[in-house]
């Protein structure tokens, strides 16, 4: 007599690698941090410092302020900028006020200002692809108001009332989906023959890794968790890449406690992954919750190492000790 064959299908999880805090998310947590530790509480922060809310919490909770306006900053304080960036205006406003700066905007972010600044000094109108109220794209376009027109989607594109004749420049948010932003310029493409791209991809090379990561395993999914709060925008967009490249189904969740059990009946494969701005401890955390109802640990399924770092403002630099002074005799040779 023979075993009947096991007849449960294997659950596994896969978790997605890249994943979690990008070098700008880093930089900027890291910056307010040293700010708290080398000037003391408060340290004020215009907007959340990055789009999480776990981190916003932790950092509150260290002595940070968050505020949505300058106006809420006591004349002279101590304010760091977000990573998301901010505009000349804004920047204006700080320095009426005299208020301290630390400027946490990511570099990626920074560059897109400059390209901005760039074409409309040259009097290129830009389209700017992204969404209306992210705190990216008012400080963009703040950057060059009168030559910035914003496009959501490719409806937009048809309702544009820009000459076709001229050049016209595209910029982006940086942390699209890599899909979609390519269609929309593809429309914009068909529509203004001398669209000008920007010297290289706006789209930032974390949000375009995540993405990729999530495009390997959607497709040997039943279900995809992303870690990451509703207001992050790279993080909503995994959700979106994971549902168009094969998972069965796909939720955000800020932390493990978000996981719900009854999402799970009939569900044998499991991806995990995070946006751009999210802690690996919660990302551990919704691994922990997935083995306690019963999936094996987590497997890594790795696309790409990640290398890159970015300095940190000058203001928070760790400072180099000087050099003791030379002493005794120099012996010079004959």
């Amino acid at each position: 007599m023979t075993d009947e064959p096991d007849s449960q299908p294997t659950r596994r999880v896969i978790v997605a690698s890249p994943r979690g805090y990008c070098a700008g998310v880093d930089r900027a947590v890291l910056t307010v941090k040293r700010a708290l530790a080398s000037f003391g509480a408060p340290v004020y922060v215009r907007k959340q410092i990055v789009h999480n809310e776990h981190v916003v919490a932790t950092l509150a909770e260290q002595g940070a302020i968050f505020v949505d306006e300058l106006a809420e900053v006591p004349q002279g304080a101590l304010v760091v900028f977000s990573a998301h960036g901010v505009s000349p205006e804004v920047r204006q406003d700080a320095a009426t006020r005299r208020l301290r700066t630390i400027d946490a905007t990511c570099p990626l972010v920074t560059k897109v200002h400059h390209e901005a600044a760039r074409f409309a000094a040259k009097g290129v109108p830009i389209v700017l692809i992204g969404h209306a109220g992210h705190e990216e794209v008012e400080g963009t376009t703040g950057e060059a108001p009168d030559d910035i027109t914003l496009v959501q989607s490719g409806e937009d594109v048809d309702a544009l009332t820009l000459d076709p004749e001229r050049p016209l420049a595209w910029l982006s948010q940086t942390t699209l989906s890599v899909d979609e932003t390519r269609g929309i310029v593809e429309k914009l493409r068909a529509r203004f023959p001398q669209l000008l791209d920007p010297p290289s991809d706006d789209i930032c090379y974390a949000t375009q890794n995540r993405q990729s990561a999530i495009k390997q395993i959607a497709a040997q999914s039943d279900l995809v968790i992303v870690v990451g709060s509703r207001n992050s925008s790279n993080s909503v967009r995994l959700v979106d890449v994971a549902l168009e490249n094969g998972a069965r189904a796909a939720h955000l969740v800020d932390d493990s406690g978000q996981v719900d059990p009854q999402w799970f009946d009939g569900v044998v494969s499991v991806g995990v992954t995070s946006g751009a701005s999210v802690p690996d401890v919660l990302v551990d955390g919704v691994l922990a919750r997935l083995e306690e109802l019963g999936f094996p640990p987590a497997v890594e399924d790795r696309l790409v190492d990640e290398t890159l770092s970015f300095a940190l403002p000058p203001q928070v630099r760790e400072r180099r000790q000087p050099r003791p002074p030379v002493t005794g005799h120099w012996v010079t040779g004959r």
